[in-house]
């Protein structure tokens, strides 16, 4: 095995610059939710590059290349989809420039999340290199819409697509740890009727506006009384928008409606986040609802799911964190960090609504994410690529 993790090593450090080149390609390629289709076909090119086998498109979209045609399934995921730029003049350059300078690669989704795109590119291709004889293919995922509903491209795939692999690292960033969950979250919108009257005598209606300020004041106690979780940290919530309607500006509004982002931590569930709300507005001409999701992909199949993304952990000696904890060992010497993500990623369908095992190991830190000026390191790219052609190599 040691002698497999040097060569490994070595193979990962002698495709550096391509590694780093194809994320520079990728990050060029402005690729939002829906919009993914340029940056699909860029990476399906690369992964053909590579020698994977069987590269395909699904019907949302996403990327699949396979490596390797043993009967066990295990899958390393990434999604192609980024956020856009953000207030450009909070950027020092280009923010889809992909350009490569002082060890790093720079641009929006350099960390989030196309650095573990390009990285596992690459370990495919150390694979195809080392031959894998152990019995196991891996699908490479390039999955898209994540960044607007987290989990619907792996949905479509376990559901749709029945494809069910035994397990499935997740390239988010990680600052190159181990991570082993996160918190779930879930959108809710809280609807409030009122009733109009002439702004001149409002005393004669109901203002919807003022029933939900009064719910918002609420709504930011309960954040504080929330549980929290040793592993995971607290839940929580906040009031993320406000809106409000009239028959003019010069009456009192008969509708308003809030809209609740709310982080679960371990032991909180829909039910009871849900629950929780209705309590506060008890008694309001109010409506709680749990959000749908349906979006046209690129490709312009239409799908959708409840907004609903469930918390989800392995436990740490769980056999899928145990060995990502032994590859890392064999790989570079030393212990791993072995923590979680403050966001949500694919694993909210794949585990958390599938039960599929997930582990974490990606390029870059998360504080990055979403972030001016995102880059990554090319170091951090050359060992996500060697973790993740480790793992599958030590699969047994």
């Amino acid at each position: 095995m040691e002698k497999t993790a040097e060569r490994i090593l070595a193979l990962a450090e002698k495709y550096r610059d391509d590694t780093a080149a194809n994320l520079s390609r990728l990050v060029r390629i402005r690729s939002l939710s829906g919009g993914e289709k340029e940056m699909a076909a860029e990476l399906k090119r690369q992964m053909e590059a590579a020698g994977f086998d069987g590269v395909r498109l699904d019907g949302l979209g996403s990327v699949h290349g396979r490596v390797g045609r043993g009967g066990r399934l295990i899958a390393v995921d990434a999604h192609i989809d980024t956020v856009d730029q953000g207030n450009l003049e909070n950027w020092e350059g280009d923010p889809f420039s992909g350009r490569i300078a002082d060890g790093c690669v720079h641009g929006r989704g350099s960390v989030d999340q196309k650095g573990g795109a390009a990285a596992m590119v690459t370990a495919g291709r150390i694979l195809k290199e080392l031959g894998l004889e152990n019995g196991v293919t891996v699908l490479f995922t390039g999955t898209v819409m994540e960044e607007d509903c987290d989990g619907l491209c792996w949905k479509y795939i376990i559901e749709e697509e029945k494809v069910r692999p035994e397990l499935v690292i997740l390239t988010e960033p990680t600052a190159l740890g181990v991570y082993r969950g996160h918190r779930g979250r879930m959108e809710m919108r809280v609807s409030f009727q009122g009733l109009s009257a002439h702004g001149s005598a409002p005393e004669r209606g109901r203002n919807a506006i003022y029933m939900a300020s009064r719910a918002c004041l609420e709504i930011e106690k309960l954040n504080g009384r929330l549980g929290h979780d040793d592993f995971l940290g607290k839940g929580s919530v906040t009031v993320s928008e406000i809106v409000s309607g009239s028959p003019s500006l010069c009456a009192v509004a008969d509708f308003a409606r809030i809209h609740l982002d709310r982080r679960l931590t371990a032991g909180e569930t829909k039910e009871s986040a849900v629950a929780e709300v209705r309590e506060l507005v008890q008694g309001m001409p109010a409506v709680v609802d749990v959000l749908q999701y349906r979006e046209k992909a690129y490709t312009g199949l239409e799908y959708g799911m409840e907004k609903y993304y469930p918390t989800w952990t392995l436990e740490a000696d769980h056999p899928a964190v145990a060995r990502a904890v032994d590859s890392f060992r064999s790989l570079f010497g030393r212990e791993p960090r072995v923590d979680k993500w403050t966001f949500s990623t694919n694993g909210v369908a794949i585990m958390g609504l599938h039960g599929i095992p997930c582990v974490g190991f990606g390029p870059g830190d998360e504080v990055a994410a979403h972030a001016p000026n995102e880059k990554v390191a090319v170091d951090d790219l050359v060992k996500a690529s060697a973790f993740y052609a480790q793992y599958a190599l030590s699969m047994k």
